[in-house]
């Protein structure tokens, strides 16, 4: 095995070109091809019909939804629609495809061409051209039991679930991307990530990659230089985070400029993603088109999209994200960086939607970024993997906007909704966490710090004002930072003063 190279050797003497292709399941009623349910987590198996489970005589009818979804997701692509297209056969064999082949399409996609702007990290935006967008179905799920890594190697035994096997699936597919340099991590990130969002925005589906919703693979290849011609690339199978679609780009990378320094020759082959290491492992050496053997579905006709149809369609597309996101940062009146931040943390729509339940901008703005932000790091999650919801958000701001509890007590109660205890209300009353408004045991409290720091009374009574926020420091201790800060300040003087 080669020595890795360190990252920012390997970029600094090879120039890096890679490629994407996205898998998207649709979030359509019923599978691509027959009139099975889709339901995530059903009981295996429950969800076939002959037509999934490929058994003789059983024939195919396309899904018209997923047609009309595939093309909303060419033109959000600024992808051409094609006025003829048709589905092929992709033969293989493996348990998981019980045809012994994968109805596709090959040569002639559904939209082809296309391009997507994505922005990074720093502002700046790169242009990723499409090369075509496809429509195919999924295969089935295989569980290997026994080994050590949940892998066919090692196991004792395979099951397999036919539940989606034939969901509706669109594949996109990148031309290579060339001139990243060593931002093609970042690069790769922020494309699935930006791809990700334009699926929520349509409609087409739920997108989350922790279900598989979207999983991408990530082909690597470098070369001498950018003038060099293209360099034998690696497919890093079905890695299904953000994170990990950059840690892949950087290891590969890495590795590959390792195997190139001992002189050995890079081999085209599939790899798998270890999320646990950070490392990809030789998987399948890489079968090209022709190995497939493509051939015309025989069963399905073409499909002719209606000009008049498809534009139909484009008219009713939804803002673009990059256009909400300029629109929303303009309404909530964010910087630059702080739009750019929350961009980066995919906390967007959790803003948005912290605003509806009823939180100002800055508000929203202030638990997502700050609290919880801290938490999904500590805790190596997603935002959005955190266990509480906007509504939450939105509803804790509004007992510290009422007063009922101050910023302090609003923390312990945000503990409380991350733990499962109840939505914020119930927290409150179950921990006792209000803040104590009664001005008898708030005068009690002030009465006990200045007796118990004479000299600090006396100095406030002469008229130096700096020692007070040692008094408000006791009191506060007091009533286990319960009492509004401001009300004893107010109490204080006028005890002063009296």
């Amino acid at each position: 095995m080669s020595t890795l190279v360190d990252y920012d050797d390997a970029v600094a003497r090879y120039d890096t070109v890679i490629g994407i292709e996205v898998h998207v399941e649709l979030g359509t009623r019923t599978k691509m091809f027959d009139g099975a349910e889709v339901t995530f987590g059903a009981e295996p198996n429950t969800q076939v019909t002959p037509v999934s489970l490929g058994l003789p005589g059983a024939l195919p009818a396309v899904n018209a939804t997923a047609v009309e979804y595939a093309i909303r997701i060419g033109l959000a692509l600024n992808c051409s629609i094609a006025e003829s297209c048709r589905f092929a056969r992709k033969n293989y064999f493996y348990p998981d495809v019980p045809k012994n082949f994968q109805t596709s399409q090959y040569d002639e996609p559904i939209a082809y061409e296309g391009w997507v702007d994505v922005e990074l990290d720093d502002g700046s935006i790169f242009r990723v051209e499409i090369e075509r967008a496809h429509m195919e179905e999924d295969a089935g799920k295989n569980t290997h039991i026994g080994g050590s890594d949940g892998r066919i190697h090692g196991a004792e035994y395979s099951l397999v679930d036919y539940n989606r096997a034939g969901i509706p699936l669109v594949e996109i597919v990148t031309k290579p991307i060339e001139g990243a340099g060593a931002r093609a991590p970042e690069v790769a990130r922020a494309y699935v990530q930006t791809l990700r969002d334009i699926f929520r925005a349509l409609g087409v589906s739920e997108a989350k990659m922790e279900r598989g919703n979207v999983r991408a693979d990530v082909n690597v290849s470098i070369r001498p230089t950018p003038e060099s011609v293209l360099g034998t690339r690696t497919e890093t199978k079905n890695v299904n985070s953000f994170r990990s679609v950059e840690r892949a780009v950087r290891y590969e990378v890495s590795r590959q400029a390792g195997v190139l320094d001992d002189g050995v020759a890079i081999i085209q082959e599939t790899r798998h993603w270890h999320e646990d290491t950070g490392t990809t492992a030789s998987g399948r050496v890489k079968s090209d088109a022709e190995d497939y053997r493509y051939f015309p579905e025989p069963d399905l006709v073409p499909i002719a999209p209606d000009r008049a149809w498809v534009e139909e369609i484009r008219a009713g597309l939804p803002e673009m994200p990059a256009a909400r996101r300029r629109r929303l940062q303009a309404e909530w009146e964010y910087a630059d960086a702080e739009m750019r931040d929350v961009v980066n943390a995919g906390a967007v729509e959790l803003i948005e939607t912290t605003i509806a339940a009823g939180a100002s901008p800055a508000a929203a703005r202030k638990w997502w970024m700050g609290e919880l932000a801290r938490t999904a790091k500590q805790q190596d999650v997603e935002l959005e993997a955190l266990p509480v919801t906007p509504t939450q958000i939105g509803q804790l701001q509004k007992l510290v906007d009422e007063g009922a509890i101050n910023d302090k007590l609003a923390r312990q109660v945000l503990e409380g909704v991350l733990a499962g205890e109840g939505d914020p209300a119930e927290i409150v009353a179950a921990r006792g966490l209000g803040v104590v408004s009664d001005d008898g045991p708030l005068l009690d409290a002030i009465d006990a710090a200045l007796a118990a720091q004479p000299d600090i009374a006396e100095k406030i009574r002469s008229g130096n004002l700096g020692p007070v926020g040692a008094i408000i420091g006791a009191v506060m201790k007091a009533t286990r930072g319960q009492a509004d800060a401001g009300r004893v300040r107010e109490l204080l003087l006028e005890r002063i003063g009296s």
